[in-house]
């Protein structure tokens, strides 16, 4: 059980973390912590996908006590934290092709099976997990992730969304939202951006495949990504977590809005948190107060074609539209909201 934490117990760089019991507090440098995502790589300011990727190995590292292998799709993630001859991991991690870590991850939780058969184990007390971002997920690798969840592989694959292949040049993936600008989808013509009507939906995808568990997490709450995580290596089969980490460089936002844009995308509605286990979803973060999707879009220069002289308030109606679907969808508003 988590306890909800107050606006005011963390709202202000003077308060901070001391109106919080200790076991509550957000630690950044601790003796307890694995840092396996240690400093000296290479990420970008205010970096969603580098803050997600620290706490989330670290929780699988505690979880497991320090009995982890990861496997890397190319991407940002790998590119920024291993430039040859270099690494700034400290765990046992390698680096598969851009399409295939689902695949590689099942081929390490198969060997480890092998080894703890042959040693007399019924279960390798070594565990493992696979990353990759958007693009090395939903799209060039989303066969093999697909046949990771139908073979019900010991792994716990993790998506870093970061809503476009940004390592590359920031072109569209199938996680662009529509009417976002991006190097392939300019803000262009009557209807500029990504198109809508694309893309694809992938925790829910993952629902579908009635695997053991699958959830939606966001950088801005870390105490509740830690706590997946946990959840997550305390299960075997296949498993799967989507972490929403905004790009400061990619979205053309500001390096320290980071965590108010993974808070925004959650109370707007376009970015449901909810987990679901075997096919069904057990839980929602609830919204208290929905906030109006211009707020979200405004940060953000790649949704800057949709306000100001000729804007486009239909896109941003449209855009509203969707928010709200999700929040009837998944029940998402608070009690006291709704009433």
């Amino acid at each position: 059980m988590t306890q909800p934490i107050k606006f005011y117990q963390t709202g202000t760089f003077t308060v901070g973390n001391r109106l919080l019991p200790e076991g509550q507090r957000s630690v950044q440098s601790s003796e307890a912590r694995d840092n396996s995502l240690n400093s000296g790589h290479r990420a970008c300011q205010g970096c969603g996908e580098a803050l997600g990727a620290r706490y989330v190995v670290d929780a699988a590292m505690r979880a497991t006590d320090g009995q982890l292998i990861a496997a890397n799709a190319t991407g940002c993630l790998e590119v920024f934290s291993t430039p040859y001859p270099e690494t700034s991991w400290q765990l046992p991690w390698l680096h598969s092709l851009f399409g295939n870590a689902a695949a590689v991850g099942s081929g390490i939780a198969a060997a480890l099976k092998v080894k703890a058969l042959k040693a007399g184990q019924g279960q390798a007390t070594t565990r493992v997990i696979a990353q990759g971002g958007d693009g090395g997920t939903t799209d060039i690798g989303f066969g093999c992730l697909s046949g990771m969840f139908e073979r019900n592989d010991d792994v716990l694959y993790i998506c870093y969304d970061n809503e476009g292949y940004m390592n590359t040049g920031v072109q569209r993936s199938s996680a662009t939202p529509p009417a976002a600008r991006t190097a392939t989808t300019q803000p262009l013509g009557p209807e500029p951006g990504a198109e809508f009507g694309k893309g694809k939906n992938v925790p829910l995808i993952a629902v579908a495949h009635e695997i053991p568990y699958v959830a939606t997490a966001t950088v801005a709450d870390l105490h509740d990504l830690e706590a997946k995580v946990e959840k997550a290596m305390r299960l075997h089969g296949a498993r799967y977590l989507h972490v929403f980490v905004p790009c400061p460089l990619g979205w053309g936002a500001a390096s320290c809005d980071t965590i108010r844009l993974a808070r925004l995308a959650r109370e707007t509605g376009l970015f449901p948190v909810f987990e679901a286990e075997n096919g069904e979803i057990t839980s929602v973060t609830k919204i208290r107060r929905p906030v109006p999707v211009d707020e979200y879009l405004r940060l953000q220069k790649r949704f800057a074609h949709l306000f100001g002289a000729g804007g486009h308030p239909e896109t941003i109606a449209r855009i509203q539209a969707m928010a709200d679907k999700n929040i009837k969808r998944f029940g998402l508003l608070a009690e006291e909201s709704a009433a």
